[in-house]
């Protein structure tokens, strides 16, 4: 280090100021430990935090009605639902472009499971008209060709919708379809496609120009077949009806001079009438004509919902606003209840055995405290299923226990204590699992209290239970607030052991929401139910960090 000599700033020795080098060796330093972390931050960020904002994200994301159903959804927003009139025919014409699409890709069963949550029949509602949505597009298809056999040949489709060379492209529509088709394949369309629509085509048949884009997407990217030699899809057909009989096709004709100009014209002349939507879906269920199903739809079309969250409260979304389930679907706030109260429960219980093994193992000589640990740590080399599997054989009418009972006269052979499939059940076997949890914290903070502070107590006066209470106790919080930490947390998310033990009065909101996610699929509500979880944890932990202070917690 030098002196400038002039009163300017402190030189290093390689001659920059020295606080440019103080800082560069700062950063320097700051970087090697980061460095250093890099791949435990990585490993957390892509283990913990990516999941839980994945399933927070889900509990609120509803994307599904609105993707599948898009011309729908934006045409059904225009309906008042407090009214008692039916959704306009437009609504009924989009419903049915889409819902063909949809079933085109096999995707209306998954719209209809999720409207299923909220209302049963839904899905079998669904299910039912994508089989049936194609006789409408038959009898069009068999109309056309009666007017002019160029309508049956899959050619003529091609010529008429596809951008002649030099003409202009409809590029908005097509991406558009591709997007669309993307998220229904759930699959990028990667195929090559020898078909772009025509912006001229699409301006004289909309609803046509779209069907057959939809068509083309699929068979050229998805599929990868020729899309001139592909038969289109029935709704094409119904949709050219459509288009060739709305009020200003004539004049809009005139002006073209595209390929099919004559054909076309012999479809506008022949007298088609425009297609009846709402008969064609009454005829196929007659719940497609009743107003709680469009209701049910509109209310869950947005891009995100309160509904799961409603659902995990026993509330449900209503076109009116949150309303109170029906009292036999109320059981998720009981099973919330139940879930802490149990938690407790358990972990009130693993504290008063833990206790005084904890204070043997820290009090003993080592040679017997080894025989002791090695008790205690002995079910962690035991299978989680073997454990619980064994309590269920101890537990049941028929078991162990009860046959010792029977034997030694306390109990009637008639009149066996129920202690599995029930909430004691539950409660004895996660004790037992949990109870390694409680024990090792506290005999970490144990072991570390010095002993001859409760001789010191004793040589001043204090009898052994004031001894205890006032000197030895107080020393020992920090391993009983680790322990029950660590034991709350961990029996509040327990499922395997209550499925097996609890029966239905000694399950978790646990098990529901493993019910959720892999028999039901109803990932949103499993998701809502495990964020508030997660935000029942964090209350509480906040609420023990004000009462006892998170850094009175040791262990060790």
């Amino acid at each position: 280090m030098a002196d400038s000599g002039d009163g300017g700033p402190v030189l290093a020795a390689d001659g920059t100021p020295l606080k440019r080098s103080l800082s560069r060796a700062l950063r320097v330093q700051k970087m090697r430990a980061l460095a250093l972390i890099a791949p435990l931050l990585v490993f957390v960020l892509i283990s913990f935090i990516v999941p839980i904002g994945d399933m927070l994200f889900r509990s609120v994301e509803n994307r599904m009605v609105g993707d599948t159903l898009p011309y729908t959804v934006e045409e059904l927003s225009k309906w008042d639902g407090a009214s008692d009139a039916l959704p306009p025919e437009a609504v009924y014409r989009d419903l049915y472009f889409d819902l063909f699409l949809a079933a085109e890709m096999k995707r209306h069963t998954r719209l209809g499971s999720r409207l299923n949550y909220e209302s049963s029949g839904m899905s079998s509602l669904f299910r039912q008209a994508g089989r049936k949505l194609d006789d409408p597009g038959d009898e069009a298809q068999e109309a056309l060709e009666a007017i002019d056999e160029r309508w049956g040949e899959r050619e003529t489709y091609f010529e008429l919708f596809n951008a002649a060379e030099g003409a202009e492209i409809d590029n908005d529509l097509l991406k558009a379809q591709k997007k669309r088709i993307r998220y229904l394949s759930d699959t990028v369309p990667t195929g090559e496609m020898d078909f772009s629509p025509s912006a001229e085509v699409s301006a004289l048949l909309p609803l046509a120009a779209r069907v057959y884009t939809s068509f083309a997407v699929i068979t050229g990217m998805v599929d990868n077949k020729v899309v001139a030699k592909t038969k289109p899809m029935e709704s094409l057909y119904l949709a050219l009806v459509q288009d060739v009989t709305r009020p200003g096709f004539a004049d809009d004709l005139a002006a073209y001079n595209g390929p099919q100009k004559d054909a076309l014209a012999a479809l506008a002349n022949s007298g088609l009438t425009a297609p009846d939507y709402t008969a064609i879906f009454e005829e196929v269920d007659r719940d497609w004509v009743n107003l709680d199903t469009w209701r049910v739809i509109q209310t869950h079309s947005g891009t995100f919902t309160s509904g799961y969250f409603l659902n995990a409260v026993d509330m449900q979304k209503t076109p009116e606003g949150p309303a109170v389930q029906p009292e036999n679907k109320r059981v998720l706030i009981q099973l919330f209840i139940r879930t802490l109260i149990m938690s407790l429960t358990i972990m009130g219980a693993c504290i008063l055995l833990a206790y005084p093994v904890a204070w043997l193992l820290s009090n003993l000589p080592a040679r017997k405290a080894n025989v002791l640990m090695i008790l205690v740590l002995l079910p962690f080399w035991t299978s989680l299923l073997v454990r619980t599997s064994a309590w269920k054989v101890m537990l049941q009418q028929q078991g162990v226990i009860n046959d010792v009972l029977v034997w030694i006269g306390l109990v009637a052979d008639n009149d066996r204590l129920v202690m599995i499939n029930n909430q004691f059940g539950t409660i004895t076997a996660m004790t037992h699992i949990l109870l390694p949890f409680m024990i090792l914290p506290m005999y970490s903070v144990m072991s570390t209290i010095n002993p001859s502070y409760v001789r010191a107590a004793k040589s001043l006066g204090a009898t052994n239970w004031t001894a205890f209470w006032r000197v030895y106790f107080p020393q020992s919080i920090p391993g009983i607030g680790a322990g029950s930490i660590l034991v709350f947390i961990l029996s509040i998310g327990y499922y395997i052991t209550p499925e097996i033990v609890g029966g239905t009065k000694g399950v978790f909101i646990s098990n529901r929401i493993a019910y959720h996610i892999s028999s039901s699929l109803n990932w949103g509500l499993a998701a809502a139910l495990g964020t508030i979880l997660l935000a029942v944890v964090l209350l509480l932990y906040w609420c023990y960090d004000k009462i006892v202070g998170i850094d009175n917690v040791k262990l060790g």
